[in-house]
């Protein structure tokens, strides 16, 4: 049976490709919970440093839900579709916007609907010049439920992101990063190049400050700035004490390069 979800290592980068081009990677049940495993499995392995998440074939990084899927869900009442669909997406897209590791999505196609969520969610993004985005649920009905509703507002602001919510328009991968959906938009051939590169300007600092970094920006999003600034004290104060900042300044200090063993 052929993996819904592939992973290969290159040295220290994971990359995650959603593998289903014939239903366009379409995020079915399965392919959720192939790649929260997969996630589960990258956090606890020191070796791995980044995740880089693309989509299989020419065409798409992923389409978004598997509407027949999640249609017979839906058949069976609102109780049964928010636990076996609604509640696994979030919990996708939570893991992903709260991993301590950065993620990179690399837009390589058609990202809708829960596509485009997980691009929202994810740490860091670049797009193909052949990508283009939508937030299209309102076609069939529905609201987003991936967490559309909320991060594309906390990214674009409330007017632009309910335009786009409202009419279900898709929209290029420049206008996606006017929006501050996506860091570089690159020609399609450079694309995993471009993300591998990113990747590899992230690695040569220390991954515990990384994730600090990560955990600061996470929780202190939803807060007021003093309790964010509290937040990030507290990541600092936990950093502080590591032999990888003892490292880092001693390195500093001695004008070297540091080299960090993440503890």
């Amino acid at each position: 049976m052929t993996e819904t979800v592939l992973m290969k290592v290159e040295g220290d980068i994971a990359v995650l490709t959603l593998n289903r081009p014939e239903k366009l990677n379409a995020l079915n049940y399965q392919m959720v919970d192939r790649l929260l495993s997969l996630l589960d499995l990258i956090e606890e392995d020191p070796a791995i440093r980044v995740v880089i998440l693309t989509g299989a074939g020419e065409r798409a990084f992923s389409a978004g839900g598997d509407i027949p899927e999640f249609s017979e869900s839906i058949k069976r009442g609102a109780e049964v579709a928010v636990k076996a669909f609604v509640r696994r997406g979030q919990t996708m897209t939570a893991r992903m916007e709260a991993f301590g590791k950065p993620i990179i999505a690399a837009v390589n196609g058609i990202a809708f609907g829960g596509g485009c969520e997980i691009t929202e969610a994810v740490h860091l993004a670049i797009a193909s010049d052949r990508a283009l985005f939508a937030k299209p649920e309102i076609n069939i009905g529905i609201p987003p439920t991936f967490g559309g509703t909320q991060r594309l507002p906390r990214l674009a602001g409330r007017k632009r992101a309910l335009e786009l919510l409202l009419t279900g328009d898709s929209f290029g991968p420049e206008r996606a990063y006017e929006l501050g959906l996506v860091n570089q938009v690159v020609p399609h051939q450079d694309l995993l190049p471009q993300s591998f590169a990113l990747a590899r300007r992230i690695i040569r600092h220390s991954p515990l400050a990384a994730h600090r970094i990560i955990s600061a920006v996470t929780r202190g999003l939803n807060t007021t700035i003093a309790e964010g600034l509290t937040i990030e004290s507290e990541q600092f104060a936990r950093m502080a004490v590591t032999q990888d900042t003892r490292e880092g300044l001693d390195a500093w200090i001695a004008r070297r390069s540091p080299v960090y063993s993440g503890s």
